[in-house]
């Protein structure tokens, strides 16, 4: 089910997901959103876009506790992501009672946070994944988002523009992504 994606120009960033709600062959068109943006106590804007599982994006945007990003931390975001960002995460989950383990091993499900002008791609065993194209994609379209979004890059200027197109195109090619699509853009403060 789903194609989230998201863009960034190392400033501004833009993130989108549709609202399929797919379990075998059984297909809901889903109200509440794949994407979302908080804001942590400094004021910060942090966009959320999930797959895998609604209770994974519930408990994201309503109960994860938003570490606090210092001066230091924007020095190596990445290593803040690793290092203070997915203990929330795991705790917030396994609070929540999502976590789930297996011979020893926890796994969860895969997202994407947009943070500072950066995207990162967190999936089902923790890693952080920071793609080297200023855009990226998650779901069971993935490879059409992507693929729309190489294309559009330097050709369609608008990264909203962008965003539709390649949620249209995974729409059109995949049959667990649907209409309507929530696309949200944050700048920097």
């Amino acid at each position: 089910m789903t194609c989230i994606m998201a863009i960034t120009d190392g400033e501004n960033m833009v993130i989108g997901g549709d609202s399929a709600g797919v379990a075998g062959l059984r297909l809901t068109v889903r109200k509440d959103p794949k994407v979302f943006i908080r804001e942590d106590r400094s004021g910060t804007e942090w966009l959320f876009g999930f797959t895998s599982s609604f209770r994974m994006g519930e408990l994201i945007q309503y109960e994860l506790a938003l570490p606090e990003i210092k001066k230091s931390n924007t020095e190596d975001l990445y290593g803040f992501m690793v290092k203070e960002f997915i203990p929330a995460v795991r705790k917030c989950f396994k609070d929540g009672g999502y976590a789930r383990k297996k011979d020893d091993e926890e796994s969860a499900g895969t997202f994407l946070v947009c943070l500072l002008g950066r995207i990162f791609e967190i999936e089902g065993d923790y890693q952080v994944g920071e793609p080297m194209d200023n855009f990226a994609a998650v779901g069971c379209a993935e490879d059409v988002a992507k693929g729309s979004l190489y294309t559009t890059e330097g050709r369609v200027k608008s990264s909203l523009k962008r965003a539709q197109m390649a949620l249209e195109a995974a729409e059109r090619f995949s049959g667990g992504v649907r209409a309507p699509f929530v696309i949200l853009e944050s700048k920097p403060s």
